[in-house]
């Protein structure tokens, strides 16, 4: 199946320059907000004590954090969960506090004036397990890029290695730095999300680097922009199919899936459009940059057996 019918090359590396030059604009901004503003750790990596209750009418959030006030929980974070109607409540560590107690004052202080509400749930994360949920995480996408760098390295030429390395750090940066400017909470399914963007965005690259790879043995005549661009056009079809099945899913749980899985999504969703940009133009322009050629990707030719013996007089 063919959604565009191309007779003609497209010249993408036409636009790699400002690619380029976009792509690290991007990212000294996610470097800035994630200096600045850091990331909105969820409950998972902080550590604390999760409660979600649930009013009959839309709720005060204002009213709602006064009333914490008041009950010495001035450090609770409080927000809408899903709905005007229920409420999630954030509150740090307490030591000799159980999540129960602190669930109980919660409640009490939210009653106090006569306002019906509705315990959901309660979780308790302590503070040790979050920060090593926090270590964790950072050693599992800094291992996933390492592992990726060798398999392609091997797999391809190092230039194309450098490449996908640099695409895949592209991706997460600048998924971080979205999470980090619009300070969406960052839990474990986000976590989960950004691993995945990582695969996904491989994924694509590694299609790209392949089918570069075949058109510098197969075609003679060609400089490396040309044939580039060549294998980019040839894989556009199979790259737009890929990107929109998958977009179409991520958008039906964006807006149907609840509020426990729209980090997810968020990330998936920003992560297929920037690992599909990213397979095209940083990939691709870093293995440009760094001087790759047909002789790298050649076979290496064996020679045969008594080759290089004298023939019979």
């Amino acid at each position: 199946m063919q959604l565009l019918k191309l007779s003609d090359t497209v010249n993408f590396m036409r636009l790699r320059i400002p690619a380029m030059v976009l792509s690290t604009v991007l990212i000294l901004g996610s470097f800035v907000s994630l200096g600045v503003n850091s990331l909105n750790w969820g409950l998972d990596f902080t550590g604390g004590t999760l409660i979600e209750v649930g009013y009959e009418d839309a709720a005060n959030l204002e009213g709602i954090r006064a009333q914490l006030n008041e009950a010495n929980f001035e450090d609770a974070i409080v927000q809408n969960f899903g709905s005007s109607q229920d409420v999630l409540i954030r509150i740090a560590p307490r030591d000799g506090v159980k999540a129960v107690t602190i669930g109980e004052q919660v409640l009490t202080a939210l009653r106090a004036d006569g306002t019906e509400v509705d315990m959901r749930r309660i979780e308790f994360v302590g503070p040790n397990v979050g920060e090593e949920l926090t270590e964790q995480g950072g050693l599992a996408m800094l291992v996933a890029l390492l592992c990726i760098l060798v398999y392609v390295a091997m797999r391809f030429e190092w230039r194309f290695a450098l490449g996908s390395v640099s695409a895949l750090a592209h991706d997460v940066i600048l998924t971080l730095g979205l999470f980090s400017v619009l300070q969406i909470e960052f839990d474990l399914t986000v976590l989960a999300a950004v691993l995945a963007v990582i695969g996904y965005s491989l994924n694509d690259t590694i299609v790209v680097c392949d089918r570069i790879r075949e058109n510098f043995r197969k075609i003679r005549k060609g400089e490396p922009v040309e044939i580039i661009n060549i294998s980019l056009t040839q894989t556009l079809n199979r790259t737009i199919i890929t990107s929109l099945t998958t977009v179409l899913v991520l958008v039906a749980l964006f807006y149907k899936g609840g509020a426990l899985i729209h980090g997810f999504a968020t990330a998936l969703l920003f992560g297929v459009v920037v690992g599909t940009y990213s397979s095209v133009y940083i990939a691709s322009s870093v293995a440009l940059a760094l001087g790759i050629s047909k002789e790298d990707l050649m076979p290496p030719q064996v020679e045969k057996e008594g080759a290089d013996l004298d023939p019979m007089p």
